[in-house]
């Protein structure tokens, strides 16, 4: 087959692995420990850090509160299913782009355990599960920006982004496409695209055959990264195509961001409750997001803007305070989302068998510091999770919390990220 009718054939089948650069994926595997059943884990995102006084609850370990009016409150049915914690600090990290470089890699290079990549990539890859994709990532404006360390927080390897699909119209296709035909159509379209990938794992294997040893490493990557394809091109996926999102408008503009944030996460919930992935994040924005709140009674500035507000604007700091209300809204919104799905072919529900983190990539906002950031876990991890928590840290490194979750996914690493920071993980979360 010559180059150009090989491309356009790759083209037909609707192949995107091409083109993919080699990346070192190569990973030990780790046997899921008896330590976690979490059978997925949920990142959800919101930019631009807190003012503490509005998020804090009152209270602490079990015995705890939301303030009425407080950031928060709009948890308070899930309290029992969360861990909420403040005092986590990132290390050598600081200032808006450091934190979203931090929040979830932990500063972690290549000989790191996560080998620089973002705990969800880590996880995923990990966990090596048989679906359909390896991990999905939704965006909520996040392509106006381009893809840099400000608007980018998954991470496959150091400097590499795994970019978000902030369009729900192009999410649901890329999920769902395959259905859209009936049996036939999606037979041959998943024979097609195994070929696709028989003739692509062929030639690399000849290819390997021609290198030299320092170049072996790369190719076997690439062999991998084929097989997952493979792996999700077999698993398919159990549930018939829902009803396409509506947007009713431009999903790009302040406007549509309710309805986007809606359709994303019912998207997410869905490829989950369907088994396409067991790993997802949900992006709203990116740090140093200009978004207008409009929607919201008296808002009109953007929503970096209103962060930096100092404590002397009193109606400001209202104001900010009441779109990170709105974004605990949304968190809410996807707890009541996973909690009214069963737990597919176990016990409980979906929320009950999750890890789902809010994260955040700074402290307070007013100064520019990833000390004392604010993060909430929700979901019982199969029971390896003791929720209903409110928990300070007195600047505990964050990798901590994410060798916890990794534990709750059944893994053993006792480090994530920059080792020097800590390891194991954070007391009291576990039962």
């Amino acid at each position: 087959m010559r180059s150009l009718n090989r491309r356009r054939f790759l083209q037909f089948a609707g192949v995107g692995l091409v083109a993919a650069p080699f990346v070192n994926l190569l990973r030990a595997r780790r046997a899921r420990a008896a330590v976690g059943g979490a059978k997925r884990f949920i990142v959800f995102f919101s930019p631009n850090g807190i003012v503490h006084s509005h998020w804090r609850p009152m209270g602490g370990g079990a015995d705890f509160t939301f303030p009425a009016g407080s950031i928060l409150e709009p948890l308070t049915p899930h309290k029992d299913d969360l861990i909420v914690m403040d005092g986590l600090n990132f290390f050598q990290a600081d200032n808006h782009e450091g934190g979203m470089e931090a929040m979830l890699t932990c500063k972690g290079g290549a000989a790191s355990v996560g080998g620089g990549a973002s705990i969800d990539q880590f996880i995923a890859s990990e966990l090596a599960s048989p679906t359909k994709f390896k991990s999905l990532e939704f965006g909520v404006q996040t392509s106006p920006w381009g893809g840099t360390n400000q608007t980018r927080m998954c991470y496959s390897a150091p400097g590499q982004f795994v970019t978000p699909d902030d369009d729900p119209d192009s999410v649901y296709s890329r999920m769902f496409g395959d259905l859209m035909g009936g049996d036939e159509e999606i037979t041959k379209l998943r024979d097609r695209r195994q070929r696709v990938v028989d003739l692509l794992v062929d030639e690399t294997k000849a290819l390997r055959a021609q290198v030299g040893a320092e170049e072996r490493p790369k190719l076997d990557a690439h062999i991998e990264a084929l097989a997952s394809v493979e792996q999700g091109l077999q698993a398919g996926g159990s549930c018939d195509a829902p009803v396409a999102p509506a947007i009713g408008g431009n999903a790009l503009v302040d406007t549509s961001i309710p309805a986007v944030v809606k359709a994303q996460i019912d998207l997410a919930v869905t490829g989950l409750a369907c088994g396409l992935t067991n790993v997802a994040t949900i992006q709203l924005s990116h740090t140093v997001s200009p978004s207008v709140f409009s929607w919201l009674d008296g808002v009109s500035e953007g929503h970096h803007a209103l962060s930096h507000i100092d404590d002397s604007n009193v109606a400001g700091v209202a104001q900010f305070a009441a779109c990170e209300r709105w974004s605990a809204e949304q968190f809410a919104y996807l707890l009541d989302s996973l909690k009214a799905l069963p737990e597919p072919d176990g016990e409980g529900t979906m929320l009950d068998n999750s890890v789902v983190l809010w994260a955040k990539e700074m402290g307070d906002s007013r100064a520019h510091v990833c000390t004392d950031v604010p993060f909430v876990l929700a979901g019982g991890a199969g029971g390896y999770f003791n929720t209903g928590q409110y928990l300070s840290f007195d600047g505990e490194p964050h990798n901590k919390l994410m060798v916890s979750i990794c534990h709750a996914m059944g893994l053993t690493n006792e480090t994530f990220g920059e080792a020097s920071f800590g390891s194991g993980p954070l007391a009291g979360l576990a039962l």
